[in-house]
């Protein structure tokens, strides 16, 4: 392979997203070893890639930045072929106007066009169907969803990115989502935070009660706060609870809620939401010996970089977008035996049981196979 190869790969817009192409980038530095591969991200994404084995460099573009601003800037990186993992019509055409010679990407509606190689959908591939109101009350009715098939492994969106590299002699065999953090970036934001880096002290454990898609995803309030109250009272652990700046309300009320419980020594919680980098967010996370996390783009975070998750699902599918591979034994991921899930819906339109159903005993229980 010529070491003159440059390949650029057009990154998802989020998050979790963006965790979930990490083994598809492994698997095409595999491949193309001498090869040089540059990322194109949004700006907000940009810290994730820090010292990620699988690109050599990342390139940004920020929100409202025009195709034809971003095409201009990729044109003058001289790229040979272009990997597009979105399937939107907008990431074909940038690449297009690039005039980078080789284009491949999901055979589209609005996007063939642009690609020079039309990958055809993989077997097995699964979309995320939001249900009805008439549906979800229909499958509660009936009790059971009507002969609803497992979901195999296969089906977790992973693999459409592997299947994407496999155009360019990946192998689509799946490999976990990988992230890098050093040791320095998880000393600092332990020295930031006031925790301690002694391994023989209180066990440092993360909440991450937030969830930007919607309130479906979100297990009730109360019962992260008793969750971690009983997990305190039986660990001696500390609490360091995740957000964004939109989260900090909910973030600090959990802090105090779990304070004035008492049941660890004072400072023993801290309410990180709205005060960390992305970068930053990733030692945070790192640092962590265990994180109670809804379904949303740090568990993927979380999972990858090594610390196991424990995830009430509600709305959406652990068998299509769930942390790690599927299967690792290293995260519990729980579920209500409910009709209507996953719905795929922002807010539950009728009663919330799919959430309601996962009782604080469940998510305690799980917690403490890690804390053993």
């Amino acid at each position: 392979m010529s070491p003159a190869e440059k390949i650029l790969v057009r990154g998802v817009n989020w998050l979790g997203d963006a965790v979930m192409t990490t083994p598809a980038l492994q698997r095409l530095r595999e491949a193309r070893p001498e090869a040089h591969i540059a990322l194109l991200t949004p700006a907000k994404l940009r810290d994730l890639w820090l010292h990620h084995p699988a690109v050599d460099s990342v390139l940004t573009f920020e929100t409202g930045e025009t195709v034809f601003g971003i095409a201009r800037r990729l044109r003058a990186g001289q790229f040979t072929t272009a990997l597009v993992l979105p399937n939107s019509p907008r990431s074909a055409l940038e690449v297009f106007l690039a005039r980078i010679p080789s284009r491949i990407g999901l055979d589209r509606p609005w996007r063939s066009f642009f690609l020079t190689r039309r990958v055809r959908p993989r077997a097995g591939t699964m979309e995320m169907h939001k249900r009805s109101l008439a549906e979800i009350q229909e499958l509660n009715r009936a009790g059971s969803p009507p002969s609803r098939p497992g979901i195999p492994a296969s089906a977790h969106h992973l693999h459409q990115y592997l299947h994407l590299a496999a155009a360019l002699g990946a192998n689509p065999e799946p490999v976990p989502p990988r992230l890098e953090v050093t040791p320095d970036e998880v000393a600092a934001i332990k020295q930031r935070f006031g925790c301690s880096t002694d391994t023989r002290g209180p066990m440092l454990f993360g909440l991450n009660p937030g969830a930007e898609y919607g309130p479906a995803k979100r297990w009730p309030r109360e019962r992260f706060v008793a969750a971690a109250i009983e997990l305190q009272r039986r660990t001696n652990c500390h609490w360091w609870i995740f957000g964004g700046k939109a989260d900090e309300p909910l973030a600090s009320a959990i802090a105090a809620e779990i304070f004035a419980a008492k049941a660890g020594p004072p400072g023993s919680v801290r309410n990180l939401a709205g005060q960390t980098s992305l970068r930053e967010l990733c030692a945070a996370l790192k640092a962590c010996a265990l994180v109670i996390t809804n379904d949303t783009g740090p568990m993927h975070v979380a999972a990858a970089l090594g610390t196991p998750v424990v995830v009430p699902y509600g709305s959406t599918s652990p068998e299509l977008t769930g942390p790690g591979l599927s299967g690792d034994p290293r995260h519990q991921l729980i579920k209500a035996q409910v009709a209507c899930s996953p719905c795929f819906l922002r807010e539950c339109p009728i009663d919330f049981r799919c959430m309601n159903g996962i009782s604080v005993v469940d998510v305690v229980k799980a917690a403490m196979e890690f804390a053993r």
